[in-house]
C-alpha cells in the first residue's frame, strides 16, 4: 500500500476527512452486462430520488464543494465527479458503458456520494501520495479534458506530479484495458455511506467483476 501525506490546509478546510485506500490486482475488459445491469439499477435510483438542485446537498457532495470553496475553488464551475455523474443521470443524459474498472468506480461513487479516484496502481510513481492543494500554473491534463486548472483544488500528486482531483484524474495515470494494479482513492471530505462499506463493496465489486486478488485496504483518518 502507498504512503499518504496530507497538506494541513486540507484539514484546516475539512474537519475530519477520511480517505478509503484500495489496491489490487486485476484484469480490466469491457463492462459486462451485470455490471452494466447494476449501473442502471443505481443510475434509476438517484433519477427518482433526487431533483436537479438537490444532487449539491447530498452530505458527501456538499462536504467536497465547501473544501473546494474554502481552498478558493468555484465548485459550480469545476464541479465534483460524483456531482456531475448524478447530475447527468437526473438530466437524462444516461451513463457511458466503458470498461469494468471505470464503471466499477462510477458505481461505488453514485450511490455512496463519494469523488473517487481510479489509477493505474503501476503508473503511479515512488511510494507515495500526497493529497494537497493545486497552485497556478500547475500542469494537469484531465481525463477527457485536456489542460486542467486545478488551483485551489485538492490534487493527490505522486513524486512526479499532480494524478487525481476529486473533479477528474489525470490523463497519466488513469485505467485502460492493459491495466492490472489498481489504486482506488475513495474521498471521504463529508460522511454519507459509511466508510468502511464503500471499501468492502469496492473490493467485492472489483473480485466479482475484475478477478481481484492481492487485495489491500486502508483507511486513512487525517485529523
Amino acid at each position: 500500500m502507498l504512503n499518504l501525506t496530507v497538506d494541513p490546509r486540507i484539514t484546516a478546510a475539512c474537519p475530519k476527512p477520511k480517505i478509503g485506500l484500495v489496491r489490487a490486482t486485476v484484469v480490466n475488459a469491457p463492462t459486462c452486462d451485470e455490471l452494466w445491469a447494476e449501473l442502471e439499477r443505481a443510475a434509476a435510483d438517484v433519477a427518482r430520488d433526487y431533483e436537479l438542485l438537490a444532487i449539491n446537498q447530498r452530505p458527501a457532495i456538499a462536504a467536497t464543494r465547501r473544501l473546494y470553496k474554502s481552498l478558493g475553488k468555484d465548485p459550480g464551475r469545476y464541479r465534483v465527479a460524483s456531482e456531475a455523474l448524478c447530475r447527468r443521470i437526473v438530466r437524462g443524459l444516461g451513463l457511458y458503458r466503458l470498461t469494468t474498472l471505470i464503471d466499477v468506480v462510477n458505481l461505488v461513487s453514485i450511490v455512496s456520494g463519494y469523488p473517487i479516484s481510479g489509477l493505474d496502481a503501476d503508473k503511479i510513481v515512488g511510494d507515495t501520495l500526497h493529497l494537497g492543494v493545486g497552485h497556478e500554473g500547475e500542469i494537469y491534463n484531465g481525463i477527457g479534458r485536456g489542460p486542467l486548472n486545478i488551483a485551489g483544488m485538492p490534487v493527490y500528486r505522486d513524486a512526479i506530479g499532480g494524478i487525481a482531483t476529486p473533479t477528474s484524474d489525470e490523463e497519466r495515470t488513469k485505467f485502460t484495458e492493459a491495466t492490472t494494479h489498481v489504486q482506488i482513492n475513495i474521498n471521504a471530505f463529508g460522511k454519507e455511506m459509511p466508510l468502511e462499506e464503500a471499501v468492502t463493496w469496492t473490493v467485492s465489486l472489483l473480485e466479482r467483476y475484475a478477478q481481484a486478488t492481492e487485495v489491500e485496504t486502508a483507511i486513512v483518518n487525517t485529523f
